[in-house]
């Protein structure tokens, strides 16, 4: 195998950890499930599993766990960071409970996982959303991102133009 078929094998199992993230999380939020619950679940009966007739793709569990649980830990910073990103009058706990999941693990990533570049983060949180929303709201995920990565992580990002 080469190093280019490694190097994708783990970016594949990553984003299947990134999108289980944003389920825990949003189960999380929704049914009021505790972490350690959540973690269990997710490693015991989704990842790399099928349930309800949909093939959950093999994770990096670690990964997993840290966007979940660190998120989670991290939330009471976050969520007024997301918040200051979002238009006036529209703040995080309007969002419908998955998009606020993808943008919490989404600023997670960015505020505590310097070795991931930005433009890395935000594409694979994008994509996520899109598994399960329309075009305009993953637009606002792009945009809500950028800015928060403009914030924690400047340097990273070219000037906007204007």
């Amino acid at each position: 195998m080469s190093a280019a078929d490694k190097d994708e094998r783990k970016a594949n199992r990553r984003g299947a950890a990134r999108l289980a993230a944003v389920q825990a999380l949003y189960q999380m939020d929704i049914a009021g499930t505790g972490l350690n619950d959540i973690l269990a679940e997710f490693e015991r009966h989704r990842l790399g599993n099928e349930v309800d007739g949909s093939q959950y793709l093999p994770a990096e569990s670690a990964f997993f766990r840290d966007i979940v649980s660190g998120t989670v830990r991290e939330q009471r910073k976050l969520d007024p960071l997301i918040d200051a990103a979002l238009n006036e009058g529209w703040p995080l706990k309007r969002i419908e409970a998955l998009l606020r999941a993808v943008l919490r693990a989404g600023a997670y990533e960015l505020d505590q996982k310097p070795d991931i570049p930005v433009r890395v983060v935000i594409s694979e949180y994008v994509d996520v959303a899109n598994a399960f929303v329309d075009r305009e709201e993953t637009g606002m995920v792009n945009a809500v991102l950028d800015m928060l990565a403009r914030k924690l992580r400047g340097g990273e990002l070219k000037p906007v133009a204007g």
